[in-house]
């Protein structure tokens, strides 16, 4: 399955760190680096990165990472990187087409399986992986986005929710019924974020949930979350080969 990854933002919070978030090092290897070898490892066969902010930086990587990764790369640069992120998935969607693939974002470490996890549920207009462990540690609750279910479905998505049941792990199955639902909040003057596209279709009772089990994950946004990434890649790191 295809992969596509939005690495365009700014992350501000990480610019003392590293210019560019995607690039940033994570025990000497770039975190969109780690974001790409999980997903070939959970099932994830070709990527398209969606570049920004330092776009030629995290371009150059992509050039010199297909031989190391052995996984076709290409990369297109949103037209207005500071605008919501529901805009790069746009810039992407309008490269891959109307299949089904994988939307990911360069700064969410994840377990293979929880790839995989996400790769293997019933086809949907959007299925989001979610993570019902509310009391998980490693979630920043004044960041991460906040999701709420009824049967599986999508009922509300957002990061102030005050009634919720899940935390979304930023790992989507979506196909064209998305890129189209995300188009159409952007024209009627929406937020035009992912979470916006989200509840276009959550409206119509098309945005579907996977639970991912006990399968690690985390949204590295900050120092802290970059401190606590390499706490637990240090004790177990399937990747440290490539620093």
């Amino acid at each position: 399955m295809h992969a596509l990854i939005v690495a365009a933002g700014f992350g501000s919070r990480l610019r003392a760190v590293s210019p560019s978030k995607p690039l940033t090092p994570v025990n000497g290897v770039p975190l969109i680096e780690r974001v790409i070898r999980a997903a070939k490892d959970g099932g994830a066969t070709a990527f398209t990165i969606v570049t920004g902010h330092e776009a030629a930086l995290v371009e150059d990587f992509a050039r010199h990472a297909v031989d190391r990764l052995a996984v076709p790369i290409v990369t297109v640069r949103t037209a207005d990187w500071t605008l919501p992120n529901g805009h790069s998935v746009v810039s992407g969607a309008d490269v891959i087409g109307a299949r089904r693939h994988l939307l990911m974002m360069a700064d969410h470490l994840v377990d293979p399986a929880l790839i995989a996890t996400v790769i293997a549920a019933p086809d949907a207009a959007l299925v989001l992986g979610v993570d019902r462990r509310l009391d998980n540690p490693l979630v920043d609750l004044d960041d991460v986005t906040r999701v709420r279910s009824e049967a599986g479905r999508i009922v509300a998505i957002g990061k102030h929710l005050p009634d919720y049941d899940a935390f979304d792990t930023g790992v989507f199955a979506v196909d064209a019924r998305f890129h189209d639902a995300l188009r159409g909040s952007i024209a009627r003057g929406g937020a035009g974020s992912i979470s916006a596209g989200v509840e276009a279709l959550a409206a119509h009772g098309k945005a579907m949930t996977v639970d991912i089990g006990d399968r690690w994950w985390l949204d590295v946004d900050d120092p802290r979350a970059l401190e606590q990434a390499e706490a637990a890649l240090a004790m177990n790191d399937r990747y440290a080969y490539a620093a």
